[in-house]
């Protein structure tokens, strides 16, 4: 897996070289406007940036408490090293080593490894339902919708997180309450065709109802929903003051909330296979492309506002988490390998 990521990684790259290559008489860039942006930036509204990320690591562990709670009784201060060490594992050695927060918060509060993956599999349940929900309302809803580039483009953006938001709050719902008899469906329909595929859909849907079953009570649900909404809120603030920090930029500096979740779900959508540094290249070109493409920002500032987002939202917790693993001996290319493993035995 971890050849095929690298395999992908480098013709990722070489696409990108071989883009620059071939524009290079057409693509204009001026590297003096470009450290110009840099310089000129508002750095408070960075730092308020770089505080709402923090506050929303804060959020994520709480809520991660919450879901906890009809297993083991927590608190926030016992989940939140996890929470940051694992994302400085995302940030440095790419998407797979996301398992490290359960792995670490089944280390820490002495539980199993598959019941702090059965919260993991919830919390990125609510984390699609609270983006979606928010990026749809506002999209549909927003007064400035119809001045928004490709208003049809985007109308069907925000049709397709209205439905998304449904579509898992239902399959949540159904597996909640049917999943036992949903895997005889699947084992009995599929298993006629190729046996394994039925057992091996079967037990998925079995480990997803395991996984809800931590939502106990409906307390909970509204809860960690509400938390999520929060967490999120967060994060578009946080992408609203980097944008705004461009004060010499007016496209970036007078950028509304509405245009801010299209780069919100553009940056989520490219670190989706995240890969040890060179997904920031290409987290940082997706976001530079809707920059671009929709709102018309020159390529200087697009590329600079797109670097600034990445290092506020993405690698700002790097340096406390490296210092949190020091304090807690936590080696993090060992523990990154140690949860992979455990994930792969828990599927398998």
């Amino acid at each position: 897996m971890k050849k095929r990521n690298w395999i992908l990684g480098l013709l990722l790259l070489a696409g990108l070289a071989a883009i620059v290559y071939l524009g290079r008489g057409r693509i204009h860039f001026n590297w003096h406007v470009f450290i110009e942006q840099i310089a000129q930036v508002s750095w408070w509204r960075i730092a308020i940036g770089i505080s709402m990320i923090w506050l929303a690591y804060g959020v994520r562990a709480t809520r991660w408490s919450v879901l906890l709670s009809p297993m083991k009784k927590s608190s926030w201060r016992e989940t939140i090293g996890p929470q940051v060490i694992g994302y400085t594992g995302v940030a440095l050695l790419g998407r797979p080593a996301d398992l490290m927060r359960p792995y670490l918060t089944a280390r820490k509060l002495k539980t199993t490894v598959s019941a702090q993956l059965a919260v993991y599999v919830v919390e990125r349940m609510f984390d699609l339902d609270a983006f979606a929900l928010i990026f749809s309302g506002l999209l549909s809803f927003a007064p400035d919708k119809k001045t928004m580039p490709h208003p049809e483009l985007v109308r069907h953006f925000a049709m397709i997180g209205l439905i998304a938001t449904i579509g898992v709050a239902g399959l949540a719902a159904s597996v909640r309450l049917g999943g036992n008899a949903m895997a005889r469906v699947a084992r009995s329909v599929f298993g006629g065709i190729a046996p394994k595929l039925g057992e091996g859909i079967a037990s998925k849907i079995l480990a997803f109802r395991s996984g809800l079953e931590v939502l106990a009570s409906v307390r909970e649900v509204a809860l960690a929903f509400g938390q999520s909404l929060l967490m999120w809120g967060m994060i578009a603030v946080a992408y609203l003051q980097t944008a705004h920090a461009f004060d010499h930029s007016p496209e970036l500096h007078t950028l509304t909330l509405t245009r801010c979740m299209l780069l919100m779900g553009a940056s989520m959508a490219a670190s989706t296979v995240q890969l040890p540094v060179i997904g920031w290249f290409t987290q940082i070109a997706a976001v530079a492309a809707v920059f671009q493409g929709f709102f018309g920002v020159p390529a200087e500032p697009s590329l600079g506002c797109s670097a600034m987002l990445l290092i506020v939202t993405y690698l700002s917790v790097v340096p406390m988490g490296l210092i949190w693993a020091r304090v807690e001996h936590i080696s993090l290319r060992e523990v990154a390998a140690q949860s992979e493993h455990a994930g792969e035995e828990l599927a398998s």
